[in-house]
């Protein structure tokens, strides 16, 4: 069925009642702060979203409840995968997935899906956060680790979290490294590094902006850490996964 059609009246039709679609950008730090398991963001940006929730939204369907429950499960769908992506295993994202369609499908009222599109968030944002608190025991450490998901964009030293915490320097840097496995700065770097990788798949940031917004102290030292902490380049990790995304969604 060709759409060319129907795609160049939706086009012309947006452009006349100056309709502007959310920017990529900002729709995917929403998906990030749920796969990084920031439960109180989660929340923030839930409040903001449903005070305007139709903003920068298409119509999926004439019907206004269907078009709220394809929304959801749009919405869903994403999570889903990004959580994936942050090491939820794949069987319990999308069995979570499809217990929240389900209850979405029986739904007979707009204001009860929306509601449960902040409730499915943080419900996906609550589990994250245990996953990357896994085999973590000892409460500094997991307020340790909370800080790092927090404040991947600033600058992180063991010596200000130990002040942060109110232990000492050596103290944290043993109890980090017999709980985790990591010394403190192999942690934020991997956890730097696998922020990067879902962004260099789901947005269109440059390498510089990334660097940036994961705070790397320049574009080259963000290149030189991701290629030796995964062997291959940004560029040639963007490319690759990407056109493995491709094939995937040209499956279902």
């Amino acid at each position: 069925m060709n759409t060319n059609r129907d795609l160049n009246y939706r086009m012309f039709i947006q452009r006349e009642e100056g309709f502007s679609r959310v920017p990529f950008a900002s729709e995917f730090e929403k998906y990030k702060t749920i796969g990084s398991g920031d439960v109180e963001k989660v929340k923030e940006n839930f409040v903001r979203i449903k005070n305007d929730y139709y903003t920068g939204k298409g119509v999926l369907s004439d019907d206004p409840l269907r078009n709220v429950r394809y929304h959801f499960i749009v919405a869903v769908a994403l999570v889903s995968r990004v959580c994936v992506e942050n090491g939820m295993g794949h069987d319990l994202a999308y069995t979570l997935s499809d217990i929240y369609i389900q209850r979405a499908d029986k739904c007979d009222n707009i204001e009860d899906i929306i509601n449960m599109t902040g409730e499915m968030q943080i419900d996906y944002a609550k589990r994250m956060r245990e996953i990357k608190k896994e085999n973590i025991i000892s409460i500094h450490i997991r307020k340790c680790i909370d800080y790092i998901y927090e404040h991947l964009h600033e600058k992180l030293t063991v010596e200000g979290m130990a002040e942060y915490l109110h232990l000492s320097t050596t103290y944290l840097s043993k109890l980090f490294l017999k709980e985790t496995g990591k010394s403190f700065r192999e942690f934020i770097i991997n956890a730097r590094v696998n922020a990067a990788k879902n962004m260099l798949i789901y947005s269109d940031f440059t390498y510089l902006e990334i660097s940036l917004s994961l705070g790397f102290s320049s574009q080259s030292a963000f290149i030189s850490t991701f290629r030796k902490v995964t062997g291959i380049t940004p560029k040639k990790y963007r490319i690759l996964y990407q056109s493995n995304m491709l094939i995937t969604d040209s499956v279902y």
